[in-house]
């Protein structure tokens, strides 16, 4: 990494001390090894981690780790990969893998914009997924969000044809400037028509989402596919 601040790459997330619980950091211990890939800066040979199938949802930010879970419960013939910095996260999502032993759902624990980059090729995902991303509401703060054109083209490159992105966010300048970035995207098109919403997304919803819609908060996805 640069000496010089200014050429420091802009983070999206910032590592919080947050509490790590018993069970979490004994997943930690117990599981890390079977369950975490460690990051390498070169292709990951998906075949070597999953070897029953080839089709590969990646998501970015997945949090605790539930609506992951379920998805990869949900859907045992495809892959799963979970990219997160959090440690309690990590250890929260392993606890779940070896309790319902699911063989499908497997993490990486680093910068997801380095492991997108770096450990995939063009054309090799077939969904990525980022949920609930820090909407840095600010507007000092806005360069730190995720979604940006440079990075989605980075995920658009990486999609196979056909592939989709799907985002959700409840933070509506958010949502808007998301469906701005992915407009501009050329080789991405809206999948329910340019300026729509995914308004019936069939996701599981998190935690988080739940009790912001007991709070009364509005929920914004978007879902657009790779076309070129």
């Amino acid at each position: 990494m640069s000496s010089d601040p200014s050429k420091r790459p802009i983070r999206s997330f910032v590592i919080r001390a947050g509490r790590t619980t018993d069970s979490q950091r004994k997943a930690l211990s117990a599981h890390w090894d079977d369950y975490v890939i460690p990051f390498a800066a070169k292709p990951l040979k998906v075949s070597d981690h999953f070897p029953e199938s080839d089709r590969l949802t990646v998501e970015i930010g997945f949090g605790m780790g539930d609506s992951l879970l379920e998805m990869a419960q949900q859907d045992p013939t495809a892959n799963f990969l979970g990219i997160e910095v959090h440690r309690p996260g990590v250890g929260k999502l392993l606890h779940g893998i070896t309790e319902h032993q699911v063989k499908n759902l497997k993490i990486m624990c680093h910068d997801a914009t380095e492991v997108i980059a770096d450990c995939f090729p063009e054309r090799s995902i077939d969904r990525i997924l980022v949920f609930f991303p820090d909407p840095w509401p600010k507007k000092r703060h806005h360069k730190r969000r995720i979604i940006q054109p440079e990075f989605v083209s980075l995920l658009s490159s990486r999609l196979k044809q056909g592939g989709h992105i799907h985002l959700a966010t409840d933070w509506e300048q958010y949502a808007e400037h998301m469906l701005e970035v992915l407009d501009q995207e050329t080789t991405l098109s809206n999948a329910f028509g340019k300026g729509k919403y995914y308004e019936d997304p069939a996701r599981p919803p998190t935690k988080f989402e739940n009790r912001g819609r007991r709070l009364g908060h509005g929920v914004w996805d978007l879902r657009f596919k790779r076309i070129s």
